[in-house]
């Protein structure tokens, strides 16, 4: 099958979130079985010179969008078996940043608009065109408008972004007819919503993991769209993202102080010891370190950790915390940092080389989600041999099975209600098993490694559902 991945980010070209690490892994995942694969974003001024160099000028076009032409360039690079191909557009993609601009509206809508008029100056035409995301939203719109012969998939990677814009925007920022919004197409509550308009019009609906597609029914965590996935149930699926098991892999991980494998996990020792010098926890290597890496916001379930502090310190563990968000959140963790020193470490920052040693380094970790459509953090924790200790919701629910109860094929500790003293129950469990059963604790651990959480896995559920809408 030919299938052209759009996307607004794309790892290791440039990254926000995991939406990145998503469009970096699973187009060379569908190379890797066959199909012919293509990615286009766009040409942001992040994108490093190291990668600008090898690129190949493809050709340029001016882009009509309502009442404005815009020029357009094409370039091109060959990775991993994938074509990646990026839209140049000085004034709308040399920014400071990849969102958030007053006119990402329009930016958005001229990438969508210039993905469809480019393709003429690519090798080969797709057959499916996989949107991402309501940046992505308005080219199944644009396909249906035209009545072009491709297929669309459209994948939510998270509900809360949906792309709301006023009514005047259809014809004056988007240039669709107005019957769009008239017949309730792109309508919702009053206002354009591009989200619910890519819902209706693409041939597929995916989101990121079975548990979040279900939940999406649900208005607690739909944010509004539930009634949408409620008409389109029939064409929506969940599949699970993948891990780059190659990536994260504490084999051959350089960034770690030992490497490690299941069956022998003797260097995580090391990896313990040089974490807690370097974050300023006392070191001992028979403390169980609990860690948390996580955007410190309510919706990672930061207010659960922070009503249970003391409880969590009274088990005896030590906490490290790696991340920024919330100023309260992040004061927080630092004035618990100074109440309790040696135990506990607020790391308030983005490291990707420290998250690294956190995941080798610690031995529980802590994921308290009020939703998670997916998460990654959980997967990498396990394949570095971190217990997870996590919240049943979204895609925590599908990758970690609860160790609880005596139940044999568990790989981490799981809690139901969003209710702090649930977790702290949760934690203490955790730590008891650490504590005065290691060879269980390392039964646990063993699960957790030795899951396969590859995207081979999901690229095949991917390929079923691109083959089922081909006919």
């Amino acid at each position: 099958m030919k299938i052209l991945y759009v996307t607004s980010e794309a790892a290791p070209f440039c990254k926000t979130g995991g939406l990145a690490d998503v469009a970096g892994s699973l187009p060379p995942a569908l190379a890797n079985g066959g199909d012919e694969v293509a990615v286009i974003l766009p040409l942001y001024a992040q994108i490093g010179d190291n990668w600008k160099k090898d690129m190949v000028f493809r050709g340029n076009l001016d882009v009509s969008l309502s009442w404005r032409r815009e020029y357009a360039g094409l370039f091109s690079l060959e990775r991993e078996g994938v074509t990646w191909y990026f839209i140049d557009n000085e004034r709308y993609f040399h920014r400071d940043t990849l969102y958030g601009e007053f006119d990402d509206g329009e930016r958005f809508a001229f990438f969508c608009r210039a993905v469809l008029e480019l393709m003429p100056l690519m090798d080969w035409q797709p057959e499916v065109i996989h949107c991402n995301d309501w940046q992505t939203a308005l080219i199944p719109i644009y396909i249906k408008n035209e009545g072009l012969d491709i297929r669309t998939m459209f994948t939510i990677h998270n509900v809360e972004y949906q792309g709301w814009y006023g009514e005047n925007a259809v014809i004056d920022l988007f240039g669709l007819p107005y019957g769009w919004y008239e017949d309730g197409t792109l309508e919702m509550s009053g206002s354009v919503n591009l989200m619910k308009g890519a819902m209706l019009c693409a041939d597929s609906v995916t989101t990121v993991s079975p548990t979040y597609a279900q939940q999406l029914h649900n208005s607690y965590y739909a944010h509004g769209m539930e009634g949408i996935v409620e008409m389109i149930s029939g064409k929506m699926a969940g599949v699970l993202n993948g891990l780059d098991v190659v990536g994260f892999d504490p084999k051959v991980d350089s960034a770690i102080a030992a490497n490690y494998e299941p069956g022998d996990v003797s260097g995580k020792a090391l990896c313990k010891a040089q974490l807690q010098r370097a974050v300023g926890l006392e070191e001992d290597p028979d403390v169980p370190v609990i860690a948390i890496v996580s955007r410190l916001v309510s919706h990672k379930g930061m207010d659960l950790v922070c009503e249970v502090l003391d409880g969590i310190m009274a088990t005896g563990a030590q906490l490290v915390v790696l991340g920024k968000g919330d100023y309260a959140y992040e004061e927080f963790f630092r004035q618990a940092q100074e109440h309790y020193p040696g135990r506990v470490s607020a790391q308030i920052a983005y490291s990707d080389a420290l998250s690294r040693q956190i995941y080798s380094g610690a031995d529980l970790f802590l994921m308290p989600s009020k939703s998670e459509p997916c998460g990654l953090s959980q997967m990498i924790a396990m394949r570095y041999g971190t217990v997870p200790i996590v919240r049943q919701t979204g895609g925590l629910a599908d990758t970690v099975r609860s160790c609880q109860l005596g139940q044999e094929d568990g790989n981490g500790y799981v809690f139901a209600n969003y209710n702090a003293y649930d977790m702290l129950y949760t934690i203490q469990q955790a730590v008891e098993l650490y504590r005065t059963n290691r060879e269980d604790f390392a039964k646990v651990q063993y699960r957790g490694m030795t899951d396969d959480f590859s995207w081979g896995v999901s690229a095949r559920a991917y390929r079923d559902i691109y083959a089922s809408i081909l006919g």
